[in-house]
């Protein structure tokens, strides 16, 4: 369908994974699947790279003008990744784009019709937000069409061997290797918590592969740290 989705879990749960199998799994498969990290935007370029802009529109533009983000996205998903750290003044501005379908560009004064399905997601508690008037509600509201929360790999372990499997079997294929995990790592692995969720297990397994010398994977100690 085109409801929007709201994706709410800890940082490394892999929320843009899940909106892009979202995607992929949409009538919008062949479309553009745009990401945007709304917290590393300045917030004074957040306008215009949301929105574009035409040439001459402010100090600096590019003479050729450019699409914004809404535009880009055009027919296919927009997702709109910690969507908490948006201004107000700019979730106004999403707001409306939302109920009116409606773009124009910066200095521009031709209206751009869009079609887009979005995806948002955040590691904040965005209704703790809207009541401290951090957040709008009506965006708020919006948004949260479907929820879906993603639990911290802390609280489902029968996912960590799975995963540590994959990411070991893809590194394998990438640096032509055949290494394994001894049982001791595997038990490592399960009872390790997992802060940085599957994030960090996937960096752990890289770094194991790539430091170690041998064919068998463990731990020394931290589960950081590789030995043969």
């Amino acid at each position: 369908t085109d409801s929007t989705v709201m994706l709410f879990g800890e940082s490394g749960t892999g929320k843009e994974v899940m909106a892009r199998f979202i995607h992929r799994n949409s009538y919008r498969a062949k479309e553009p699947f745009i990401p945007v990290n709304c917290a590393a935007i300045p917030s004074e370029l957040l306008e215009s790279e949301f929105f574009g802009y035409v040439s001459g529109a402010f100090t600096g533009a590019s003479t050729r003008g450019k699409p914004g983000l809404l535009e880009i996205a055009h027919k296919g998903t927009l997702f709109l990744d910690e969507i908490g750290d948006l201004p107000l003044s700019m979730q106004s501005k999403l707001l409306r784009v939302i109920e009116t379908g409606e773009v124009q560009r910066l200095g521009s004064t031709t209206v751009f019709n869009t079609n887009i399905r979005l995806i948002a997601a955040t590691n904040r508690d965005l209704h703790s937000m809207v009541e401290q008037k951090l957040f709008r509600s009506d965006l708020y509201y919006r948004l949260n069409v479907i929820p879906v929360n993603l639990p911290p790999l802390r609280e489902r372990p029968e996912d960590i061997l799975v995963l540590a499997e994959k990411f070991l079997g893809e590194f394998n294929r990438k640096y032509g290797l055949q290494k394994a995990f001894t049982p001791s790592a595997i038990r490592s692995l399960m009872e390790y918590s997992w802060p940085g969720n599957v994030r960090e297990l996937r960096n752990v397994i890289e770094r194991l592969v790539v430091t170690s010398t041998g064919s068998e994977l463990s731990f020394d100690g931290e589960i950081g740290r590789a030995h043969v």
